[in-house]
């Protein structure tokens, strides 16, 4: 009599925790689109070739200050109106720097990726 279900190709083991353990890729194989983002770099090089935005400098010097008002109280234990006063100046400071050094970084990018390659030297023996 024939089967009526094919035969699972990879076998599933479970251990004592009742984890279960796979080998290699047990799901359908990716398409060609799906691939293409490992290659590149994926959302790593998207960010990076995006332009720099003021709100994206702020959000950035918004959590380093947090921070570093909340090492003056907690670890200096300076008032918390002092520190909170010393964060807005701070925060006035941070958003320029941070918008600046990502607009000199996306500029130099830029021009990078523009140039055409350099050859890889090959390595040269030393005797």
């Amino acid at each position: 009599m024939a089967q009526t279900k094919k035969k699972r190709s990879t076998k599933h083991r479970g251990n004592a925790a009742g984890v279960v353990e796979t080998r290699g890729r047990t799901g359908r194989k990716p398409t060609d689109a799906e691939k293409q983002p490992a290659k590149t770099g994926g959302k790593r090089q998207d960010r990076f070739d995006r332009p720099p935005s003021w709100r994206g400098a702020a959000n950035r010097s918004l959590i380093a200050v947090v921070i570093f008002v909340a090492i003056l109280i907690l670890f200096f234990k300076q008032s918390v109106p002092a520190s909170l006063s010393l964060g807005a100046v701070m925060l006035l400071f941070y958003i320029p720097l941070s918008y600046f050094t990502d607009n000199a970084l996306y500029k130099r990018r830029l021009r990078q990726k523009q140039q055409p390659p350099k050859p890889k030297k090959k390595a040269e023996d030393a005797s």
